[in-house]
């Protein structure tokens, strides 16, 4: 086959897809489709090939984001919770995406997941997430993850909260100055040790308190 003809397969398969697509999400609103989608997160989540859990999973998170309703928020956070990061991302953005749109559903989710006492990855991104949606309920919200058994899910809620930029949030901050456990921090490919103690107080720095070292 032709270079050509490599290329107009991908035209087609492209314009396929946005077909079948299409025809899915006329019923968006059905409960069979919500079911369906439901079944197969928890299908691919668990999938030993993880290739194509991958795949099927990014494109789930695309597909969840257009459902409305708690069933499909709550399956956005269970993608985020894989292992893969571009999964995370995926549903990270799908996540925020809903959020500027249907605030309250992501905000359920997230209180649902912080009410079952979830610990996994995602509990360490929703921070962020509340943190770029930024809602003006965002803050209590994500004041309840530094009461999280985690460390790292805490460091993720403190520079969260640094990030919204509302001084109100320091007297939430200032238990954790002396605090000694160890997180790391991840900044595009590098890794930083530091402290909570160390990030409340550069949290607190950046909300215009000075350090107390």
């Amino acid at each position: 086959m032709s270079l050509p003809d490599e290329l107009q397969r991908i035209f087609d398969a492209d314009r396929a897809l946005r077909r079948a697509e299409k025809a899915l999400l006329r019923k968006k609103r059905s409960d069979a489709l919500v079911s369906l989608l439901e079944a197969e997160t928890n299908h691919a989540l668990t999938m030993e090939d993880r290739i194509e859990g991958t795949i099927r999973l990014e494109r789930l998170a695309d597909l969840c984001a257009q459902v409305p309703g708690p069933a499909m928020a709550d399956a956005l956070i269970a993608i985020l919770n894989d292992g893969e990061p571009r999964v995370r991302v995926a549903a990270g953005e799908a996540l925020r995406d809903v959020g500027y749109e249907r605030y309250a559903e992501v905000a359920r989710a997230i209180e649902r997941a912080l009410d079952r006492g979830e610990s996994g990855v995602a509990m360490s991104e929703l921070p962020w997430v509340l943190a770029e949606i930024a809602e003006p309920s965002a803050l209590p919200l994500i004041r309840r993850f530094l009461d999280h058994s985690s460390a790292d899910v805490i460091a993720a809620a403190i520079e969260a909260i640094s990030q919204l930029g509302e001084p109100d949030a320091a007297e939430h901050l200032e238990r954790f100055v002396d605090d000694a456990r160890t997180v790391t921090i991840e900044d595009f490919e590098d890794e930083t040790k530091t402290t909570l103690g160390e990030l409340a107080k550069d949290a607190l720095g950046e909300l215009g308190y000075p350090r107390s070292d």
